[in-house]
């Protein structure tokens, strides 16, 4: 089959990483009689622009999903939950941006660049990691090349797009009512976000974590395979629309030079490296929004740990955080032949 003849359903098309996929769609030129729009009810009938044609959202339910050979999963894990495994049962191959699935033993969490090889043994779905978890491993993958891993702390500082549409509208609304004089009203958020940071992302946990801060870990360990990596992870929501950025402190069992750090990193599938502070050179939000790429400074070592690296990340939540690495697990299954599950694919 070719990428072009691929009948593809976004599910959720109407929220941010729904609309993502659909404007990364357009920049492959992929047929609008290829694309099908799910929502909810109530926002079946909306039409959204793609190209100079319209397409009309559908609801989202399991009848929907006759024809469909790839079914984009971005509308929360209620909805994965309720019509995944019925868009299985049609034939679909489901990769799922919610969270329902990923530390389901039977499911693969693929980041391609990392554990591409993981998609070989889909039941009929591959999930997407959380997009944090999802620079954060690349990078890990990239250094580990020069020893092991012993521990990782890390910093996020998480754009509001994270949330959704409405927390961009909040954040937009808040910031143009503060600056007139006015007072702030939390909606989204338990407080203001307009000029403020939150170290609060997701539900708090009895260890004192957030369930954000535990997926870190657990994501980690499941797509590097190693089930002994530490990380420990503090997630804070920060007044950006988008891209989220990363404070990474990663010890090594043995010592790693800065050079060669940097060198592995430059050499990485998706990885680009903007290191040059005497020049004011390194990633940022705003010079990550857009790119496909998880960019890369701040390179030295961490004098905390004998033998540690420090580096700072920036990279598009919404692209390589969301809807790129769905649509890359799209590309990689494409060209293993790997659409149908694996138990089919043994049996044929």
């Amino acid at each position: 089959m070719n990428s072009s003849e691929i009948n593809i359903a976004i599910v959720g098309a109407t929220g941010a990483a729904g609309g993502t996929a659909l404007k990364l769609l357009l920049e492959r030129n992929h047929p609008a009689d290829k694309i099908t729009l799910m929502a909810s009810e109530r926002s079946a009938g909306r039409k959204l622009r793609y190209d100079d044609t319209e397409l009309i959202v559908v609801h989202a339910k399991a009848d929907a999903f006759e024809g469909i050979d790839v079914a984009l999963f971005a509308a929360g894990g209620d909805v994965s939950r309720r019509l995944a495994h019925k868009a299985v049962e049609r034939g679909v191959f489901v990769i799922d941006k919610g969270s329902i699935f990923r530390m389901d033993p039977t499911i693969p969490l693929v980041v391609p660049e990392v554990n591409g090889d993981d998609i070989d043994w889909h039941p009929g779905i591959v999930s997407t990691p959380n997009c944090t978890s999802t620079p954060l491993v690349m990078v890990l993958d990239a250094v580990r090349e020069l020893s092991a891993i012993s521990a990782v702390t890390v910093a996020t500082y998480q754009s509001v797009t994270g949330t959704g549409v409405a927390a961009n509208e909040e954040l937009l609304e808040q910031s143009r009512t503060v600056l007139a004089g006015g007072e702030a009203k939390p909606d989204v958020y338990p407080h203001e976000i307009a000029f403020n940071v939150l170290p609060h992302v997701d539900d708090f946990l009895e260890d004192g974590y957030t369930k954000e801060e535990q997926k870190m870990l657990k994501e980690s360990r499941k797509i590097l395979h190693d089930d002994d990596l530490l990380v420990s992870a503090t997630c804070v929501r920060v007044p950006v629309e988008i891209s989220h950025s990363e404070s990474v402190q990663i010890e090594f069992e043995s010592d790693v030079s800065v050079d060669d750090a940097r060198r592995v990193l430059a050499s990485y599938d998706g990885v680009m490296v903007v290191d040059d502070p005497s020049q004011n050179k390194y990633p940022m939000p705003l010079s990550a929004a857009g790119r496909d790429e998880v960019l890369v400074g701040r390179i030295r070592k961490d004098i905390a740990h004998e033998n540690g690296i420090a580096l700072w990340l920036a990279c598009d939540n919404l692209r390589k955080g969301a809807a790129l690495n769905a649509l890359q697990i799209m590309d990689e299954a494409l060209r293993r032949d790997a659409f149908k599950p694996a138990a089919q694919r043994t049996t044929t």
